[in-house]
């Protein structure tokens, strides 16, 4: 089949892109290469892709309407899988404006190209951060999210609603992938991990916010694109019995789901960096901080719908991920 994934020079975007390649799919790229973060690490992802038989790459704004709606028009997606967007957390608390062309704008662009021409399928990045104030857990779709605690979180919620009324409006089949904190090879130089490792080589000290009392749910980017490839061909159906009354909140009357991916054991901050120390043969120096504005205590996800739709769930050990990770970095790095 013929795919479109948005943000394929990002870190999940080229996972996901490999592995489509692999299966023989054919995938055209669309990415923006912006500079929120070094644009080469972008650059060097797409190097490994553009060899690829069946590899298009188109540089691109999801918020380019013209430009998107042409996109669409000549090239007929049988499948969307629309990771683009604006990261980050704490990016979102200086530059809002951001985050309202790439991730509002940018995502309407998507639902009407995907609408004008009848793509089969759009699955879509949301996030984890949409459960907000949230305090049960582990975090279950079928939970309320009408707290979100960023501008970030708040457009990924926005995503999800702006679905559910083009998967009602017209029959568009939608589902949403709250990601639960990606981790592993060609990851983010805005994370923790990268931030983290870059520091402990050089003999810095690490930022460690809320004096590392967090728990996060680490997910390995292999899960995470083994989930989303197999997702796409769990074409959501619309449950006529559904009802906002009794229903789940992930599940609809129009051909609309939503699911968490990660790996559902979630892990001490400090638990973390033990992990990475170890991994690296470092030990960190901590500096250790307050609660940034933005974050939560603790992420944690029920994945029982996902096993229950692909018959598979995370399951990569933090002390593999991080492994592998690392060997990753120095490699690339020449370290």
């Amino acid at each position: 089949m013929k795919y479109l994934v948005t943000g394929a020079a990002g870190f999940i975007g080229f996972h996901v892109s490999q592995r489509l390649l692999a299966a023989g799919h054919q995938v055209v790229g669309l990415d923006n290469l912006n500079d929120y973060y070094d644009v080469r690490l972008k650059e060097a992802r797409l190097a490994l892709l553009a060899p690829e038989a069946g590899f298009s790459f188109i540089k691109g704004e999801l918020a380019d309407r013209p430009a998107m709606a042409d996109l669409f028009a000549q090239q007929r997606f049988d499948r969307v899988v629309h990771l683009g967007a604006q990261a980050g957390v704490r990016y979102s608390l200086d530059n809002p404006h951001a985050y309202a062309d790439a991730n509002l704008v940018g995502h309407l662009n998507i639902l009407e190209g995907c609408r004008q021409t009848q793509v089969g399928h759009l699955l879509y990045a949301s996030s984890s951060s949409v459960y907000g104030l949230n305090r049960k857990t582990p975090f279950a779709t079928s939970d309320s999210v009408d707290h979100p605690v960023s501008l970030y979180a708040a457009t990924k919620k926005a995503n999800e609603l702006m679905s559910h009324s083009y998967a009602h409006l017209y029959g568009l089949p939608t589902t949403g992938l709250r990601f639960f904190t990606v981790y592993g090879p060609w990851g983010r130089p805005d994370m923790a991990l990268f931030k983290f490792t870059k520091a402990i080589l050089a003999g810095q000290a690490i930022d460690v916010y809320n004096q590392g009392d967090m728990r996060r749910d680490f997910t390995y980017i292999d899960d995470i694109a083994e989930a989303v490839v197999r997702l796409t061909d769990v074409i959501p159906q619309p449950n006529p019995a559904w009802t906002v009354e009794t229903g789940s909140a992930a599940d609809s009357s129009a051909p609309y789901r939503v699911y968490n991916i990660g790996n559902s054991q979630p892990v001490a901050l400090t638990h973390f960096i033990g992990e990475l120390e170890r991994a690296l043969g470092v030990k960190a120096q901590m500096n250790l901080l307050p609660m940034q504005p933005g974050d939560v205590l603790e992420t944690s996800a029920d994945t029982s719908a996902l096993e229950a739709a692909i018959g598979f769930k995370p399951h990569t050990a933090l002390a593999d991920g991080l492994a592998r990770f690392v060997a990753w970095y120095k490699d690339f790095y020449r370290v």
